[in-house]
């Protein structure tokens, strides 16, 4: 059972859909003991980094995932918000994060009269420098969609996954044993984003 964990600021239905279609059994856990039937989990994202931890402590879900991903090793993947709630802090905020892959959330910052915006929105790529069941079967080179005003940065490049640029070369997903994370929105990403959640599914066991 893929577990998908709603904490009040992520859009779990469109995840949830996209998990049926590929013919996946899925929940939402609205509750902390219903984390303990995963088998996988997803921890979704959008928002600011403070709200985001602030919630998953008050519902009680920071123990119950710490169980399941640290000392039970199962597949989890965080998307956006989710994936920068893995690392240790954001400059957005003051909260710790999670800290199960050490780095930072930084803003992009870009000089005055850049064409680049903030946040970065829209279609990117990803290049990956390790192969990873994550970005596997592909049949012409993936694209996804992104929405973010922060970027994670690894403490040890070695969890980097994968890469992309928007003025910086920034890690676009990141990885370390069986935790996993995407900074884009596969669930708004049509077939590339399906595909790489039937990989998820599939073959990151």
């Amino acid at each position: 059972m893929i577990v998908i964990v709603d904490y009040h600021t992520c859009n779990t239905g469109s995840i949830l859909n996209m998990l049926r279609r590929i013919g996946a059994q899925a929940i939402v856990a609205e509750h902390p003991e219903q984390i303990e039937q995963a088998r996988k989990i997803i921890l979704p994202g959008i928002g600011a980094f403070d709200a985001g931890m602030a919630n998953l402590k008050e519902l009680g879900f920071v123990e119950p995932l710490r169980r399941k991903a640290l000392d039970q090793r199962i597949p989890t993947l965080g998307i956006c918000l989710g994936a920068q709630l893995l690392l240790d802090r954001s400059e957005e905020g003051d909260q710790p994060g999670l800290g199960w892959i050490p780095g930072v959330a930084r803003r992009f910052r870009f000089e005055a009269g850049s064409p680049l915006k903030v946040p970065h929105m829209g279609w990117n790529r990803i290049e990956t420098h390790l192969e990873h069941p994550l970005f596997s079967r592909y049949d012409t080179p993936p694209r996804y969609y992104f929405v973010h005003s922060y970027y994670m940065d690894c403490a040890n490049q070695e969890h980097a996954l994968g890469w992309t640029s928007y003025g910086i070369r920034f890690a676009s997903s990141i990885v370390r044993n069986n935790i996993m994370g995407v900074q884009f929105h596969p669930e708004k990403s049509h077939r590339f984003g399906m595909q790489l959640l039937k990989n998820f599914v599939e073959l990151c066991d």
